[in-house]
């Protein structure tokens, strides 16, 4: 096992434990091993690098999948959980999703706070 992959086990086992199982149940049967290099990849190589804490990083993942648009749904509302994990308050949260709304358009800061929405009312 890499240093990588144990690094992006390790931040993910304080957000979301269970994540690298559901991506390998949906799609390591397509595309071999996805789940494994993601977590290596995506957390073990970017989120658990110096220079910014979790909940930075995760303030900042929000910002640009808001930006995004509404395709990003999905994601958003993962890391929406996650960042709720690293510590950032819904007021917080809401107001990094209404800050693009200068940047991504309204319709896409309104479908980032659909998304909140519907994870707050999860949590």
């Amino acid at each position: 096992m890499s240093e990588a992959l144990e690094k992006g086990r390790a931040v993910l086992a304080g957000m979301n434990p269970e994540l690298e199982g559901v991506l390998s149940d949906r799609y390591d049967q397509i595309v071999p091993d996805m789940a494994e290099s993601l977590v290596e990849w995506a957390y073990g190589r970017h989120y658990a690098r110096d220079g910014l804490d979790m909940k930075t990083r995760q303030l900042c993942t929000i910002a640009a999948l808001t930006a995004m648009g509404g395709q990003t749904a999905p994601q958003l509302k993962i890391n929406i959980a996650h960042t709720l994990a690293a510590g950032a308050s819904k007021r917080e949260i809401a107001e990094v999703i209404w800050q693009m709304s200068l940047y991504g358009g309204m319709p896409a800061a309104i479908n980032g706070l659909n998304a909140a929405a519907e994870v707050f009312a999860e949590d």
